[in-house]
């Protein structure tokens, strides 16, 4: 497995990687750790990552001094009561938010002279670490570039930091169609400060009855899953995202709503079970349009398979995406509404074979 663009300016820097015990937070799963045992033998690294991907790319690695954590927030364990760290290797986020919140995630658990180290490329914002981060990092500067990436240090600002997951869930007010709805998000998630344009335009443009199992596939802040539990009587909802952020939210969403609905953190479809009437989604591809088209053109193709007969599929996207002739391969196109404010809605019945 070759090494990612930033755990490469880490081996750059592989003395500052000298410690007892150190957390990556979402860091690239590669074979960094091979590396940095190799040159700190005393070292135990614990991988903690809201992406689920990511976590099952981590249960492959085998380390008696490696360890790794799914989750939407870092949590003690019965095992590990009281986890502290010297030192903290952060993948800067695309968030901005999103890197106050692992912030505030990691401060009960850093030692008093911890280091936190910050890597990123360079075009997705990292310069601006030092004024992000100086709630929690003193004396922040940069250390080295390279692969179009920088990588910062700094000196953990010692408190008695305690971290409340319901302080950052970002709530707004959204009515469409006449229903009324409260939004939870947490930093990160998509939608989190206020409806998406494809997903509005897709809530306006649904059929007029559902019934039966639906699935939300890439539910995000879990807009369309209330939306439709609070719209449609005699459904069942299930929501999946690949992020633990955002299953969160959507599980937040649905609580503040008085709404019933299960959201469950996957892998594409891969924690997908059983047959479902409708498949509703507006599906990712904004971190990377290569990236992620190639994961939308997968769950195109898998999507059949967990379709009940005569199921349907209800997708929304930008208008540039051709997604019509991956749809066909597994449906009969029912219709399509083109360009509805740069977007376009796609209806189809699962073949009748």
């Amino acid at each position: 497995m070759a090494l990612s663009n930033l755990s490469q300016v880490l081996i750059r820097n592989i003395d500052e990687l000298a410690c007892s015990r150190a957390v990556l937070v979402n860091f690239p799963v590669d074979h960094l750790h091979q590396e940095w045992l190799a040159t700190h033998p005393e070292c135990q690294l614990h991988y903690f990552t809201n992406n689920k991907l990511a976590a099952g790319q981590l249960a492959q690695l085998s380390s008696p001094q490696l360890s790794y954590s799914f989750a939407a927030f870092m949590q003690a364990s019965p095992a590990n009561p009281k986890p502290t760290y010297d030192l903290a290797v952060i993948a800067f986020p695309k968030s901005k938010a999103e890197l106050a919140y692992s912030l505030a995630m990691l401060a009960p658990y850093l030692t008093d002279d911890a280091r936190l180290l910050f890597v990123g490329e360079n075009k997705g914002g990292i310069k601006s670490v030092a004024k992000l981060s100086q709630s929690y990092v003193s004396n922040c500067h940069k250390l080295d570039s390279a692969r179009h990436c920088s990588l910062y240090v700094g000196q953990f600002i010692a408190g008695d930091y305690h971290f409340s997951l319901e302080e950052w869930f970002h709530y707004y007010p959204l009515t469409v169609n006449g229903v009324d709805l409260k939004i939870a998000a947490l930093p990160g998630v998509f939608s989190q400060k206020n409806l998406d344009k494809g997903t509005q335009v897709l809530l306006e443009n649904l059929p007029a009855d559902y019934r039966g199992k639906i699935l939300d596939f890439g539910c995000g802040a879990g807009v369309i899953s209330a939306y439709i539990a609070k719209q449609f009587n005699n459904i069942e909802i299930c929501a999946l995202d690949i992020s633990a952020l955002a299953v969160a939210s959507t599980q937040q969403t649905l609580a503040i709503n008085n709404l019933i609905g299960d959201a469950i953190a996957s892998d594409g479809l891969a924690e997908v079970s059983g047959k479902y009437d409708h498949i509703v989604t507006n599906p990712p591809f904004h971190q990377g349009l290569k990236t992620h088209y190639a994961a939308t053109e997968q769950f195109l193709r898998q999507c059949p398979k967990y379709l009940a007969k005569s199921g349907t599929l209800t997708v929304v996207a930008n208008s540039f995406l051709k997604y019509q002739p991956m749809i066909k391969e597994g449906f009969n196109m029912l219709s399509s509404h083109a360009n509805i404010r740069g977007f376009t809605i796609y209806y189809a019945q699962k073949h009748g074979k």
